[in-house]
């Protein structure tokens, strides 16, 4: 059976929000990245968090949850980086399900839609929800090498257009796929 990891990019560091958005309160009393780390655990074979230095409780909150913590030392960077650190930290998988930890609404059945075709063989995965593409995005072990030359802050943006008509769409009845928290309002879908 395929391994799919789930790659939770957790190392921003909340500009527009104010605050560190990942450890605020959502209204079912869960922490952000926690509910996101959960959704994702629920869909994968294993999660790979990506923090930023000097996030030790988050850290700890994650490893409670059942994540593998790797911390970016040049998180500063940009998203890629932390994608990259991710990916390297689990190079024998199958294929990866990139998450933002900033997406706590995304439903555990909408990830298990996008990592089946992953496991099928399906070089690119996306949910779709009315005609717009959210996250995570799935990557097949065929894209590793591409996943790894990424920089800057666009994450994996120019790997899904050179591979677009690879791209296999998933509709789903989840708007949590476009729901991202940037600012405190953010915080009641």
């Amino acid at each position: 059976m395929s391994t799919i990891i789930g790659v939770l990019l957790a190392a921003g560091s909340s500009r527009r929000f104010g605050s560190n958005k990942l450890s605020q309160v959502l209204p079912n009393g869960e922490i952000v990245a926690l509910q996101a780390c959960q959704n994702l655990l629920a869909g994968t074979d294993k999660v790979i968090a990506v923090v930023r230095p000097g996030s030790e409780e988050l850290t700890a909150q994650l490893q409670a949850a059942g994540a593998e913590v790797v911390i970016c030392e040049q998180a500063n960077l940009g998203m890629a980086t932390s994608l990259v650190s991710g990916v390297s930290a689990c190079l024998e998988a199958d294929g990866w399900l990139i998450a933002l930890a900033d997406m706590p609404w995304i439903k555990p059945a909408t990830i298990l839609l996008v990592a089946e075709p992953l496991r099928k063989g399906t070089m690119l995965a996306a949910p779709f929800y009315q005609g717009q593409r959210g996250h995570p995005v799935g990557f097949s072990q065929l894209l590793g090498s591409e996943l790894l030359t990424l920089n800057g802050d666009s994450g994996a943006q120019a790997i899904i257009k050179a591979h677009l008509l690879q791209l296999q769409k998933i509709d789903c009845d989840d708007p949590g796929i476009l729901l991202d928290i940037d600012r405190p309002e953010d915080l009641k879908p």
